[in-house]
């Protein structure tokens, strides 16, 4: 006999001013959607703020409401499980070694989240990046809260990240390429530049075969939230990419 799908509890949803429920109300599993904790509210960077502290995120497609999201478990990367597999570190090395390639941070974030929005790409969230959600990070960007690590070889942007940043907690958000391996370069960088500073996880909200395959693995939400509360306490790291932190993953200058 199958089991029985739980019904769907109520969504609450946010006016402007409301605050959020808490995360113990999220659907869980049985339901349509688990990890889905309220819709409404707003994109304003306070808003944008709490919610990250709180370890909740905003994901919804256009003509969809603002739909957030507190996953139970979680998918991290820890830096120091990021699998550096053969054919990565190759590609890492030749790019380090190459005159024209190189790493930048915030150098450009509106082309990266653009590009990121326009991209498709297999266990990779793109429909979500709507043109509201791309003007909230860029003002997030602009408080210094959303940061971009960027893939650049002869002067051009061949792929990239964003993310928000909150003292020393990382949320991950999305990436793209035009190249091969450009987005693996600068997650690369980015778990060079969390091992550099101390960094204990990089958020990835929820689990695809991508990052699993990378070294991302689900922890249990009360654990995330125990992580986050101590980093987020922490003062924020200088967000410049040294040549020097490639050595973070051993490789060769």
């Amino acid at each position: 006999m199958n089991k029985k799908k739980d019904s769907n509890p109520p969504l609450p949803w946010l006016d402007e001013s409301d605050v959020f429920p808490s995360i113990a109300h999220a659907w869980g599993v049985g339901t349509d959607a688990p990890g889905l904790l309220a819709a409404g509210g707003d994109l304003s960077a306070k808003r944008l703020l709490e919610a990250y502290r709180l370890g909740i995120f905003p994901w919804f497609s256009h003509g969809q409401p603002i739909l957030w999201w507190s996953t139970d478990p979680r998918m991290v990367l820890k830096p120091e499980d990021f699998k550096l597999h053969r054919s990565l570190k190759k590609s890492l090395q030749s790019f380090i070694q190459t005159l024209g390639c190189e790493i930048k941070i915030d150098h450009d974030f509106l082309t990266v989240i653009r590009n990121c929005s326009s991209s498709k790409r297999t266990g990779q969230r793109g429909t979500w990046i709507t043109p509201e959600m791309i003007q909230a990070y860029f003002t997030l960007h602009l408080q210094g809260h959303a940061h971009s690590v960027e893939t650049w070889v002869n002067g051009e942007m061949v792929g990239g990240l964003y993310c928000v940043a909150i003292g020393h907690a990382i949320y991950g958000e999305s990436m793209f390429s035009r190249v091969s391996n450009a987005s693996k370069i600068a997650l690369s960088a980015l778990v060079c530049f969390a091992k550099a500073n101390n960094i204990e996880l990089i958020d990835c909200q929820q689990e695809t075969e991508h990052l699993t395959s990378l070294g991302g693995a689900p922890i249990a939400r009360d654990a995330f939230l125990k992580s986050i509360s101590k980093a987020q306490l922490l003062p924020s790291p200088d967000w410049r990419f040294q040549t020097e932190h490639w050595l973070e993953l051993g490789l060769i200058l």
